[in-house]
């Protein structure tokens, strides 16, 4: 190495401060792990290793249950576009579906978001098994109406999402399931 490489690698080096010693790391593993303590997972965010954002519950059934919980305001929209892509990538959805359930999560939002209480928050629950995905957009409403069938809207919802339903539910919230099977790949 040069000097002038050396330099630079200690430069960009974090202070001896930011790095816990070795010591310093052999007594924090050696502490009780606190149980309601959240803990951050390789990659996640820091709202998401404080549990406030994404939380994932264990698997009922052969399936995983992962709940995004946002304002209910269509500013934050695009998270749930992006958490919807990823978790249909993941069970190997194709392009198309994947872009068809973005917009479908989309649209149920804005038909939700026009009856949500100024100030809640909207909640989405993605229950992922082995062949569909499930997932429930759901708001708190003063007066909750489901959406009518006979809509437009609902139509290209429908034709974007498989099977979709809309629910009112305890305490006047508001919800629309839809569920969307994953393709038989005839391919390896």
């Amino acid at each position: 190495m040069t000097e002038e490489t050396t330099a630079s690698a200690i430069a960009a080096a974090p202070s001896a401060s930011a790095v816990p010693s070795a010591g310093a790391m052999g007594a924090a593993s050696a502490a009780p792990a606190d149980s309601s303590a959240p803990t951050a997972r390789p990659g996640a965010g820091a709202a998401a290793a404080a549990g406030q954002l994404i939380t994932a519950r264990p698997p009922e059934a052969g399936a995983d249950q992962v709940t995004v919980r946002m304002p209910a305001d269509g500013a934050y929209l695009s998270v749930l576009r992006t958490a919807t892509a990823g978790l249909a990538a993941r069970l190997d959805f194709t392009l198309d579906d994947i872009e068809d359930m973005r917009i479908a999560v989309d649209e149920a939002c804005a038909m939700l978001l026009s009856q949500a209480i100024p100030g809640s928050s909207l909640e989405c629950s993605f229950t992922l098994s082995p062949d569909d995905m499930t997932i429930t957009v759901s708001v708190p409403s003063l007066n909750p109406r489901p959406p009518s069938g006979d809509t437009f809207a609902w139509t290209v919802l429908s034709a974007l999402a498989g099977t979709v339903e809309a629910q009112v539910g305890p305490g006047d919230r508001l919800a629309i399931v839809m569920r969307k099977s994953r393709p038989n790949s005839g391919s390896v």
